[in-house]
């Protein structure tokens, strides 16, 4: 039996605005209910999806940010979150959702399913990758 692929599905719009955001997450969902080996990279303006307490009421979109905390259930739950496109929009960790998966491996401990990345530390986990989505 071959390995399994590794694929990244790369963020870069807001959550409001496009399609991309929710349908980006739409078709992670559904690619790990096939339980392929998935992570995600939230880059540029891409880093808002995963802002926390995100209102919609006067964009007439659907607030689809709480789907995020279905990812550890699906086992993806590693969120790469780049550093200077946090800076750059004047963001830091504590502003982001506190997503968590349960690790059974270790007794169900939660473990935190976002790790903030650099630029060039980003680069080399896109080079591991097999297939790469943009969104």
């Amino acid at each position: 039996m071959s390995e399994a692929k590794k694929f990244m599905y790369i963020n870069r719009h807001a959550p409001c605005g496009t399609v991309y955001g929710v349908e980006g997450l739409e078709v992670v969902l559904i690619s790990a209910a096939f339980e392929q080996d998935i992570c995600m990279a939230f880059i540029g303006d891409g880093v808002f999806q995963l802002k926390q307490n995100q209102d919609t009421a006067d964009t007439g979109m659907k607030n689809f940010s709480p789907a995020y905390r279905a990812l550890g259930d699906y086992e993806v739950n590693r969120l790469y979150v780049e550093h200077e496109s946090l800076e750059e929009r004047g963001l830091t960790e504590d502003d982001l959702m506190p997503l968590t998966w349960e690790d059974e491996d270790d007794d169900w401990a939660e473990k935190p399913s976002i790790y903030i990345v650099d630029r060039a530390q980003l680069s080399d986990l896109i080079e591991e990758q097999d297939i790469i989505l943009n969104f």
